[in-house]
């Protein structure tokens, strides 16, 4: 008996080191080719996109130091349409945004004064569509560069000039808009978001919006001030899908738990039963387990992450039922090996699918284990058992 133990212990100790190497090539594979990947993707879709607000500009006195002038007043909009890119092992949350922003300044000059308004682009590596830069109403001819693009008019005295910016472009994972480099004051101010997603979410050290309304599929955020004097910045984060690389590699490192469990249930069973299982056979089982993940591993980057789960799942209990039919019996097999295996292989794996619930999970299956087998051996003598 404590033969059999020791070399059943010895095949668990093997295939939980096959399975760490395992999971060391997902990772490899995962993030060794993020940084390639990412380059594909942000050279066809850009990259985080950072908005700042145009600014306005005149010359008073010295040309060389043109003035700045404050926006009086800014309303903007903003509408996200998230789509999700899957590259290799990841999938890329890009989307297309759709800005229409009106600024006002105002001349402080004494006398009619050119004002040049200068608009950052978000990003460099990005596309610019239907780029309009409109003053009180009338669209100018607009000179740009990788930076950004300007336009020239002429503001009466004491006059304001409303300046509307328009365009449609894409981005990566993030969108920011910029109110400032440092402590800036933000005067009569309105953003509105649009989004046709539900999981919404803010970047770090940002504003959360003062009105949230849930719209259709999406939502409608609103940030408005009066009087702001804020370094934090507003934005939002594209909701990720779930990534089939770093969740499967998730899954090899748990696998050595799932099948722990399931030696020690089959291991009970056939004690009480006095089934004779050698430990050959549970090399045989250990190699079904270890099939289900090998399968995963490269399939996830083929098909959907779903599928190739549920495929991986038929595979890995077939071969345990097919081989324990023949070396034990169909109803062996079926019941308490196939059905111990669907607890502790699926089930527990499925349980990275619930993001946040995994552990809680997994200990509430553990926990349920250890009363069944407490409840069933609570009557053996071990010791005659072991003699």
């Amino acid at each position: 008996m404590l033969q059999r133990i020791l070399a059943i212990g010895l095949i668990f100790v093997c295939t939980s080191a096959a399975w760490f190497v395992l999971g060391s090539t997902i990772d490899t594979r995962t993030y060794h080719s993020d940084g390639k990947l990412r380059s594909g993707v942000s050279a066809i879709w850009g990259s985080p996109q950072q908005q700042a607000p145009p600014a306005a500009t005149i010359e008073l006195g010295d040309p060389r130091k043109p003035v700045e002038i404050p926006i009086e007043s800014s309303r903007i909009q903003a509408a996200f349409e998230l789509e999700h890119r899957q590259k290799g092992l990841l999938w890329y949350s890009t989307y297309w945004v759709n800005l229409n922003g009106v600024y006002r300044f105002r001349n402080p000059s004494t006398e009619p004064q050119t004002m040049v308004f200068r608009l950052r682009f978000p990003a460099e590596r990005a596309i610019y569509d239907g780029l309009v830069m409109e003053v009180n109403g009338r669209a100018l001819p607009l000179s740009s560069d990788a930076k950004g693009a300007q336009v020239t008019a002429t503001v009466a005295s004491q006059e304001s000039a409303s300046l509307r910016v328009a365009y449609r472009s894409r981005g990566l994972e993030s969108w920011i808009y910029k109110l400032g480099d440092d402590v800036t004051q933000t005067r009569d101010f309105e953003l509105r978001l649009k989004t046709n997603f539900k999981q919404i979410d803010f970047p770090g050290n940002g504003l959360s919006p003062t009105e949230k309304l849930q719209v259709g599929g999406g939502w409608e955020l609103v940030w408005r001030y009066t009087n702001l004097i804020s370094g934090f910045q507003i934005g939002l984060t594209m909701p990720d899908r779930l990534q089939p690389g770093p969740l499967a590699g998730q899954i090899s490192y748990f696998a050595p738990v799932s099948l722990l469990l399931f030696f020690f249930l089959m291991f009970i069973i056939t004690t009480l039963r006095g089934i004779e299982l050698h430990p050959m056979n549970y090399f045989f089982l250990a190699t079904a387990f270890f099939a289900f993940h090998l399968l995963l591993a490269y399939l996830v980057d083929h098909i959907s992450i779903h599928l190739a789960f549920l495929i991986c799942s038929v595979v890995s209990i077939s071969l345990v039922v097919s081989y324990l039919r023949i070396v034990v019996g169909p109803r062996f097999a079926w019941r308490e090996a196939g059905g111990a295996q669907f607890i502790y292989l699926v089930l527990f794996s499925y349980a990275f699918f619930l993001e946040g619930y995994t552990g809680l999970s997994v200990t509430i299956g553990c926990i349920v284990t250890l009363f069944v087998v407490m409840q069933l051996t609570a009557r053996i003598r071990w010791a005659e058992r072991f003699a």
